[in-house]
């Protein structure tokens, strides 16, 4: 590519869209974007197709569609980058030069991260809301179960959307129960933290849920391996290191996540991430040594949880520092760690937890009660937030 660009963005996901859009809002030209998929996708509504709410379709827009007018697309993917020489290495070797960078690839789902699991993931029994062809794949599942035994996975990485493994876990039981059925089943929730949440206010709530349920949750536990074919999985307690073999008649499985496999192999990931995520200062968002390079979204090692709805507050954060450094100013807008987790607990209900890095609770609706479940936040969830996505988000101005 010949030129050194002014601005290249490595990813068009919600993060590099939204930089891209609030550069060019700002009058910044010549943005370059990275990204090879034609397709767009709004992740956060999987849940819920997984859960016969909503359809596939209704998550998906052309890629070109959201690209902000005026930013060029590199439809190929990236596989290096050199923040010596300002580059980045596309596929088929070809070279963006850069004189700033924001890094918005993503993660990688790892499905070979459990021996047994890339087999078995979509066949037979076996699915998961974590990928577009998989989610309506688990309703279909959910819907046919009649009885016998249902787990429900957590990995013990960091993973988009806390607590999407769980949320499915709950849908699939509402509706068990008003098919009534759900005395005929067996409901295993594997989850390998101390607590449900990590906010205990919201833990505490969680902990009815599951048990309205009776569900079991097995905390500090993980599923270590699967065997499609026989229909069993391996459960390891992490506190002694106890493993059980478990049955299974309907598996939603979450694969353990990382940063793609050349950002976790390259100069710019935190050596204090196992999973090779981007290192960034947690408040400005600007790489600790490379001054031009920011990192938000699912690639950046921020101690939150990675969400759609963290994105939302960090973009305008990456934006404004951006500028300052173009500007040859020392960057000064802060993120606080909000992030977001809309926990539907049944068809018609939901939780919304909004905290920041110290956990401590950051409402956008301070006068509604987020620790009762609602029915207005599961419409919000459904129906309100896709228009703020959509219309708001990507486009800049929310």
């Amino acid at each position: 590519m010949s030129g050194r660009h002014r601005v290249a963005v490595v990813g068009g996901g919600s993060a590099g869209i939204s930089v891209a859009a609030r550069l060019r809002r700002a009058g910044v030209t010549d943005i370059t974007l990275v990204e090879p998929s034609d397709a767009h996708w709004y992740q956060p509504l999987w849940t819920l197709v997984g859960g016969g709410q909503a359809p596939l379709r209704a998550s998906r827009r052309p890629e070109g569609a959201v690209i902000p007018d005026g930013v060029r697309w590199i439809r190929r993917r990236a596989v290096a980058v050199d923040p010596d020489t300002r580059t980045v290495t596309l596929s088929g070797g070809a070279e963006l030069a850069y004189e700033y960078l924001v890094m918005a690839p993503g993660l990688q789902l790892d499905w070979r991260g459990v021996p047994g699991l890339s087999e078995a993931v979509g066949h037979d029994r076996v699915s998961s809301n974590y990928a577009p062809e998989y989610a309506p794949r688990t309703w279909e599942l959910i819907k046919q179960m009649r009885s016998g035994t249902a787990v429900f996975t957590h990995p013990a990485t960091p993973l988009k959307c806390g607590g999407a493994p769980q949320k499915i876990a709950y849908l699939a039981a509402d509706h068990w129960r008003r098919q009534r059925v759900l005395d005929d089943i067996r409901i295993i929730l594997v989850i390998p933290d101390p607590a449900l949440f990590k906010v205990p206010a919201w833990s505490r709530v969680l902990e009815r849920v599951a048990a309205r349920y009776g569900i079991e949750v097995r905390l500090r536990s993980e599923v270590t391996a699967v065997d499609g074919d026989c229909r069993e999985l391996v459960i390891t307690d992490h506190t002694d290191g106890t493993k059980e073999t478990v049955g299974y008649d309907f598996l939603h499985a979450v694969p353990p996540q990382s940063a793609p496999d050349w950002v976790k192999g390259g100069p710019l990931a935190d050596p204090a991430s196992p999973q090779g995520f981007v290192a960034a200062d947690k408040h400005t968002l600007q790489h600790p040594h490379h001054g031009n390079v920011f990192a938000l979204g699912d690639v950046a090692n921020l101690p939150t949880s990675k969400t759609g709805a963290a994105v939302r507050k960090q973009a305008p954060v990456v934006a404004a520092n951006l500028l300052a450094a173009m500007r040859g100013r020392t960057p000064t807008h802060r993120y606080d760690g909000y992030t977001s987790c809309p926990l539907v607990t049944a068809r018609d209900r939901m939780l919304l937890a909004e905290f920041d890095y110290d956990l401590r609770p950051a409402p956008t609706f301070p006068l509604i009660d987020t620790f009762k479940e609602r029915r207005d936040m599961w419409l919000f969830k459904r129906y309100g937030l896709p228009l703020v996505y959509w219309h708001g988000m990507l486009t800049g101005r929310l």
